[in-house]
């Protein structure tokens, strides 16, 4: 074979690499709009600004995503939504007693979404859910349903191993929920609820509100209705 034949049908390196690019654009844009709706806002957010910070065109980014609602629909799926069928089956799986199924379901939420750029969202969503009702309807359906429905499977777990005590399920979900949002709140706005001396580590944070929530605040009573002290030795 002719050198000018070996030439003529290689791929110019070019056209590999806009064709990589091409490939690569729908999870860059995606991540571009997820900083800049953690950033800014979803109000705030142009679609040419993700464009522009994913590297490529308006136009392009229209031949994914046919408008910012499903752009942000899309960025949800992918940092939050979407993690719920790989939890249930972590779920599933789990052979421990509730209280450390619980313990993990904490800290695995807090590393793979409190502590990323993703956690954004949960703010966004709690300042601006008002003004955007179908925005508000998408996150209710996708987000908030299928995580109260894990974590009420989690205290159900509990309650049928004769682990937890029977509760009312609808309202011990914000047991959980609440803590992590206060987690969240206060990464996202310089701390400005914490004290100027206190330093807030989120696995300690996480520790002291499951062992509240695990063991509660008063003493344990004995036959006669007694306080049993922890001895000091």
């Amino acid at each position: 074979m002719s050198l000018s034949r070996i030439f003529c049908n290689k791929t110019p390196a070019g056209a590999v690499k806009r064709e990589r690019r091409k490939e690569a654009r729908p999870g860059e844009l995606l991540d571009a709009a997820l900083e800049l709706f953690v950033e800014k806002g979803f109000a705030a957010t142009r679609v040419e600004e993700v464009a522009a910070r994913a590297g490529v065109s308006k136009g392009t980014l229209f031949l994914y995503f046919a408008s910012k609602d499903e752009l942000f629909k899309a960025v949800v799926r992918e940092n939050l939504s979407g993690r719920f069928s790989e939890w249930a089956i972590e779920f599933e799986a789990f052979q421990g007693n509730t209280s450390d199924m619980l313990a993990y379901c904490m800290n695995s939420w807090w590393d793979r979404v409190g502590a990323t750029k993703a956690s954004g969202i949960n703010k966004l969503m709690m300042s601006e859910a008002k003004n955007f009702p179908d925005i508000a309807a998408f996150y209710q359906h996708e987000v908030i349903g299928p995580g109260h429905a894990l974590i009420r499977r989690i205290f159900q777990r509990g309650i049928d191993r004769g682990e937890f005590r029977a509760m009312d399920l609808d309202y011990a979900v914000y047991g959980v929920v609440a803590p992590m949002i206060f987690l969240v709140l206060s990464k996202h706005s310089m701390d400005v609820c914490i004290p100027d001396h206190v330093e807030l580590d989120p696995k300690k944070y996480i520790a002291s509100q499951l062992s509240t929530l695990l063991h509660g605040l008063c003493l344990p009573t004995d036959a006669a209705g007694q306080r049993q002290k922890k001895s000091s030795s």
